[in-house]
């Protein structure tokens, strides 16, 4: 009876931590806005909008008309443009940065302006 019951008091932790992990993960997902502006005639901008809603991020779009205003409005350099810009939590992202590496920079809060793949 005792090793039964030491079995099911593991079995219930490893749940509950597993349970907390995937959890939390989700929620930070689902916290987590992008604001997407691309220029209107860019088509590869639909591809990583569906990629990150995919991996459980909002996407609002936004198509412009200027987007070398918005960019230099955020600070970016202009060797560091591409089609789109986002914005997510205070962060500039340019390019098809993977979600792994936007997690990353949320969750160090490095002091920078963004990151870019171009």
């Amino acid at each position: 009876m005792r090793n039964s019951m030491l079995k099911f008091r593991r079995s219930t932790a490893l749940l509950a931590a597993l349970l907390t992990a995937l959890l939390s993960t989700q929620a930070f997902a689902a916290q987590t806005i992008v604001t997407l502006y691309k220029n209107l005639q860019c088509t590869c901008c639909e591809d990583y909008v569906k990629y990150l809603e995919e991996e459980g991020l909002r996407v609002e779009v936004k198509p412009v008309r200027d987007l070398h205003a918005i960019d230099q409005k955020a600070g970016v350099p202009e060797a560091l443009e591409g089609c789109h810009t986002s914005f997510i939590d205070g962060y500039v992202v340019i390019g098809h940065v993977p979600v792994g590496v936007i997690h990353k920079l949320l969750a160090e809060q490095p002091k920078i302006i963004g990151i870019s793949i171009p």
